[in-house]
């Protein structure tokens, strides 16, 4: 007999570890195929809501939020695309080069949730954080975001209608602002059935681990 879960994965384009993350969420879910049947939604979080159009150098911006030193951010990057490696994601070796803002990249996701097909709102996602961490490409440029759009499918000619308007805008912000009330101050973080929370980049045994136990628990 199949379990059924309702998982939210709260996170941001910008976070490396939410790569991370649901590459190795994706792993725990093949392992427990048959037994546990995942529905998937992506919740926004911004790490920079107030970053601006130009962006930002990631040393320079992670210096100012984090008070690191450009080692200390080497010694990190390694352990990143170490952890990526083992959950089956690839970083870019010379790192993502800037910040930028993700608004509009959450914009999208929000629309794919509603709009598109079951598993486009997914594929998205994970074609952002491809364009972002694989190949440091902007995601506030409109050109990433449509050449995403297009890669998994969804429809060019709406998600530009999307990205020229303000729409999904205020469900954006009211679900950040929920998941805030709700404590999530870091990402990625795994809601399961809207009470269990997973917190962190997690490897792949971690995740099935929870899986299972939530599961067995429904």
């Amino acid at each position: 007999m199949t379990t059924n879960l309702k998982i939210d994965f709260v996170s941001d384009v910008s976070c490396p570890w939410c790569a991370i993350g649901l590459s190795a969420l994706e792993q725990a879910l093949a392992a427990v195929e048959g037994d546990i049947h995942a529905e998937m939604h992506f919740q926004p979080f911004e790490l920079n809501p107030q970053m601006g159009p130009e962006g930002q150098d990631v040393t320079e911006h992670l210096t100012q939020k984090y008070g690191s030193t450009a080692e200390q951010q080497a010694q990190i990057r390694a352990t990143i695309r170490q952890r990526g490696a083992e959950a089956g994601f690839t970083f870019k070796p010379e790192g993502r080069g800037r910040i930028w803002n993700t608004f509009d990249a959450h914009r999208l996701l929000a629309w794919a949730d509603k709009e598109g097909a079951p598993g486009q709102q997914h594929a998205l996602k994970k074609a952002l954080l491809t364009a972002y961490h694989g190949r440091a490409e902007s995601p506030a440029d409109h050109a990433v975001l449509l050449a995403a759009v297009v890669d998994v499918g969804l429809d060019e000619a709406r998600a530009r209608e999307v990205l020229a308007s303000d729409a999904f805008a205020q469900e954006v912000r009211e679900r950040e602002q929920f998941y805030h009330r709700q404590g999530i101050h870091s990402v990625p973080a795994v809601i399961v059935n809207d009470r269990h929370l997973i917190s962190g980049g997690q490897p792949a045994e971690v995740f099935e681990q929870a899986l299972r136990q939530i599961a067995a628990g429904s």
